[in-house]
């Protein structure tokens, strides 16, 4: 019996020991996958969220919100000095046209949960090599543009620039890189057409200058400003056609929201994704009501300072909500530059009444400032 139970266990043992150096193996080529070193990690972008799963020894995953965070003062700020930036436009240049404080330039964006990298204006251009970047929309979408203009400058004082202005296309051309930073005028997206009626807001239709925009390596899109001006001399038309209808007017959150569905078509059916990053700005607020932040009688005018915290008094945007459900029915990936809530907390950002414009403007902000964090998480999102 005993001799019997040796032999059958010796005839096994070679199976036996396949079997161990099989399994140890594998535990081996396991070990080396993502363990090898804590550095690595993959990281996944997906509508301003950031994804990442750090390996160290074992898998853990946390995920960024690059927009939701708070403003903490940064004695490193601002970017670059306005008075050595060709770019700025007298509307945004508030230290040119006498604002006395400072603190305002010396904010930074910081997430809750992560750290966004510095903006390199050099490490931009050679990543975008022979490329072309456009900003499409209304005067926000001029203060990210020189914004973004600036703080390339900034970091590449010496190389030689081209820059023209004209309507509806400008552009700022960095020769020795070949990148392009062009700035379309378009405040509603879709169509104004001059008939016998006057001038008319086609609802349904994107036509003039589109073809322009699918050639780009970049667009970041942006509406909403000039939706809500009204009479003659401050909206962009007289009528709103809207299917076979031609009206006077209609509620304007219902026109934006049609409006914008259009817009979410034309890129659909045009855009090529495997060409274009598509970037929406997001909706940038005013600050003209001062019971939204709880001091009832006063707006943007001699604010110093952020609001605290990490959310806004006054609430959401409707128009914001607008944008996040047009863009969640699109085919094409569109990342949204959430920055609405961030720009809402920056209730002393804007020229108030230090601007070329003349007035009190709590509509547009001042540069240096609030549109080159918009410009910092736009590089965010196209590095990480």
């Amino acid at each position: 019996m005993g001799f019997k139970f040796i032999s059958l266990f010796l005839l096994l043992l070679p199976l036996l020991t396949l079997t161990i150096l099989s399994r140890a193996d594998q535990a081996l080529a396991s070990d080396k996958k993502p363990h090898e070193s804590h550095r690595n990690r993959t990281v996944l972008v997906s509508a301003g969220r950031v994804k990442i799963a750090a390996l160290k020894g074992r898998k853990q995953t946390r995920e960024c919100n690059l927009f939701q965070g708070r403003w903490v003062f940064d004695a490193s700020y601002p970017f670059y000095d306005s008075s050595t930036c060709p770019f700025i436009d007298g509307e945004f240049d508030c230290l040119k046209f006498g604002r006395p404080d400072r603190q305002f330039l010396k904010y930074s964006w910081q997430p809750d949960s992560c750290t966004i990298p510095r903006f390199d204006g050099q490490a931009f251009l050679n990543k975008w090599r022979g490329k072309r970047v456009m900003f499409v929309g209304d005067s926000l979408s001029q203060n990210m543009w020189e914004s973004l203009g600036c703080m390339i400058h900034a970091s590449v004082p010496d190389t030689k620039t081209t820059f023209i202005k004209r309507t509806p296309v400008s552009s700022l051309i960095f020769q020795e890189y070949g990148v392009t930073i062009f700035l379309y005028r378009t405040p509603y997206l879709v169509d104004i057409s001059k008939e016998t009626v006057g001038r008319v807001l086609n609802l349904g239709t994107i036509e003039g200058g589109a073809d322009v925009w699918k050639d780009m390596d970049i667009l970041v899109f942006n509406s909403w400003h000039w939706w809500l001006h009204k009479g003659v001399e401050l909206q962009g038309w007289d009528y709103i056609r809207t299917g076979s209808s031609l009206i006077r007017d209609m509620d304007r959150l219902d026109a934006f929201n049609k409006g914008l569905t259009t817009w979410a078509q034309w890129v659909d059916q045009n855009v090529n994704i495997s060409q274009t990053r598509v970037f929406f700005q997001g909706i940038s607020p005013t600050h003209y009501v001062g019971k939204e932040w709880n001091e009832p009688r006063d707006n943007c005018n001699g604010q110093m300072q952020p609001l605290s915290g990490s959310t806004y008094p006054g609430g959401s945007l409707p128009a914001a909500s607008i944008v996040s459900r047009v863009l969640s029915s699109m085919k094409t990936p569109v990342y949204l530059l959430d920055i609405t809530t961030l720009s809402q907390l920056r209730k002393d950002a804007h020229p108030s009444t230090y601007g070329a414009a003349g007035g009190s403007d709590c509509s547009h902000w001042c540069l240096p400032g609030l549109p080159d964090t918009w410009n910092q998480l736009l590089y965010a999102a196209l590095s990480m």
